[in-house]
């Protein structure tokens, strides 16, 4: 009969940011976090810094800064739905993130896009209009 004992890890930031999949690389990772884009417990850190369960780790992705609790702490680098299990997002967080998205469709709209590229009597117009 095997116990079910859960072993406590020393997982290096970088390490759990590449594993979480917040990251392709583990270099990628690490240079985040050495710039000072990831805040771990609202502070900037290094690479090395250990994680613990609870800790609150905020992280750019795209245009949104997601900010995470970690609930489990992992060093291998998992499937995509296994590595959604290490961390569990704010609510405020979601809805930050969801409120900002909306803002961006609705610009998106509103920025004038041409339907197709200029023709050449067209482009000669604009070249005509530019030099006047």
């Amino acid at each position: 009969m095997q116990k079910n004992l859960e072993v406590h890890l020393n997982v290096r930031l970088d390490k759990w940011l590449w594993a979480a999949r917040f990251y392709k690389t583990r270099s990628i990772a690490r240079d985040a976090v050495q710039s000072g884009k990831v805040q771990y417990n609202g502070q900037r850190s290094k690479p090395g810094k250990i994680v613990e369960l609870g800790a609150s780790i905020k992280v750019p992705q795209g245009y949104d800064l997601k900010d995470v609790l970690v609930v489990q702490v992992k060093e291998q680098r998992l499937g995509a739905p296994l590595a959604q299990l290490m961390y569990e997002e704010t609510q405020a967080s979601q809805k930050l993130r969801a409120s900002n998205a909306e803002a961006r469709k609705l610009s998106a709209f509103h920025s004038p896009k041409p339907d197709h590229r200029p023709d050449k009597k067209q482009r000669r117009q604009i070249i005509q209009f530019k030099q006047q």
